[in-house]
């Protein structure tokens, strides 16, 4: 027969401890707010740098030449890749906001937010890795395949390269943050 005493296990009646305080929560989302401005910031000045980096020049022999970010698949794959970051972070410090005025749902969008938030690091992360790979041939060329530097003749253009994918490079800092951040937030609300 089964016994209907309680269980002796003092664990047994002890309730869930309490939800983190609403106050670390909002702190925890305007700093969430502040790295995806930075994102938005980092990934819109990328985006124009290099749409900019367009220089035409006079080479003997080939006649007048330019240069743009149009010429290289790799570039536009890192436009397009750094745009959708852009856009992507536009709609997340929404959702942040969205979060601060209704705390209820703060966990369900930090596990989004984890998750999408990856998965975007991984779209700027290729971006940024295939267009350095191009700029770094642009700037040293490669002798064994017989592929001239470019940089020597383009120096405004290949500046702009450099100066976009450096930009690009703190956009994905910015982004290992916010998977931190959201992590550590979902970490917090484990009941120990």
């Amino acid at each position: 027969m089964a016994s209907t005493d309680k269980p002796t296990d003092p664990e047994y009646n002890k309730e869930a401890p309490p939800p983190p305080p609403p106050s670390a929560t909002v702190n925890c989302f305007a700093l969430d707010i502040t790295l995806r401005v930075l994102l938005f910031a980092s990934a819109l000045t990328a985006v124009v740098v290099i749409v900019t980096s367009n220089q035409t020049k006079f080479i003997p022999a080939l006649g007048f030449r330019e240069a743009k970010f149009k010429h290289s698949p790799a570039f536009v794959y890192f436009v397009v890749a750094l745009s959708v970051a852009g856009l992507y972070s536009i709609i997340t410090t929404l959702a942040s906001l969205s979060v601060i005025w209704k705390p209820h749902l703060s966990a369900k969008f930090l596990l989004h937010f984890a998750f999408w938030d990856v998965l975007i690091l991984g779209l700027v992360a290729s971006a940024t890795g295939t267009a350095g790979g191009v700029a770094y041939i642009g700037l040293k060329g490669n002798d064994h395949v017989m592929w001239n530097k470019i940089c020597n003749k383009y120096d405004k253009f290949c500046q702009h390269l450099a100066g976009s994918l450096a930009v690009s490079l703190f956009a994905s800092i910015v982004l290992v943050l916010l998977v931190w951040l959201s992590v550590y937030s979902l970490h917090r609300r484990i009941p120990k």
